[in-house]
């Protein structure tokens, strides 16, 4: 299995869709429509700063979502820098696997960093696991009442690997990247820390 860079991104604001009837600066979730916000972009794109400045910008409680594990010491270090670097008053949470209950116990504004690493948490445990849990995400993110703003690594345009383990993470991430923009409000394509609208979001109403 490849050792995929972790998902890391200048920031162009970005807020949920509000509701006209919602009285300003109103605090939760109430009278917010759900806005999900799936950013694609390669290593070292922008990705991820781009993300965390729609996050903060939404103006509602933070959750992270951690996916990625702390399998040698440099990425033990770069999990440490990157918590540094995140508001202190974030929620951050560790979730490798279960990203779909994650979900649904966090409120308010998610972020999600990043689905590539959860992807090859899921394939390393089991065609089981791999299955419910990618399913249970599919099925739990249309439900969310707030905003959700998922990080994922765009990898089917690098060489093609020779194995055959490392052809079927590629060939998965690539699907479940297909999956997730069928279900999100807007798609953005991060090169250079530029943002490119794949997908652009609905307008207010």
């Amino acid at each position: 299995m490849p050792a995929t860079p972790p998902c890391r991104s200048p920031a162009a604001p970005g807020d949920s869709v509000r509701n006209p009837a919602r009285a300003p600066g109103s605090p939760g979730t109430a009278g917010l429509l759900p806005m999900r916000t799936l950013i694609l972009g390669g290593a070292r794109s922008g990705k991820s700063r781009h993300a965390q400045a729609l996050a903060a910008a939404s103006g509602l409680p933070v959750t992270f979502i951690a996916t990625g594990q702390a399998r040698d010491p440099e990425m033990a270090a770069r999990i440490a820098r990157h918590q540094a670097e995140r508001p202190a008053a974030w929620r951050t949470r560790e979730e490798p696997l279960h990203l779909a209950a994650a979900l649904d116990a966090a409120p308010g504004c998610v972020l999600i960093d990043c689905l590539t690493l959860w992807l090859l948490n899921l394939l390393e445990a089991g065609e089981t696991v791999f299955e419910r849990e990618r399913a249970l995400l599919l099925d739990a993110l249309p439900r969310h009442p707030g905003r959700v703003i998922l990080v994922a690594n765009e990898v089917g345009l690098g060489v093609i690997p020779l194995g055959e383990l490392t052809r079927r993470y590629v060939d998965e991430a690539g699907h479940l990247n297909q999956a997730v923009a069928r279900i999100a409000d807007e798609v953005t394509f991060i090169a250079a820390g530029l943002p490119l609208a794949l997908k652009p979001r609905p307008e207010s109403t």
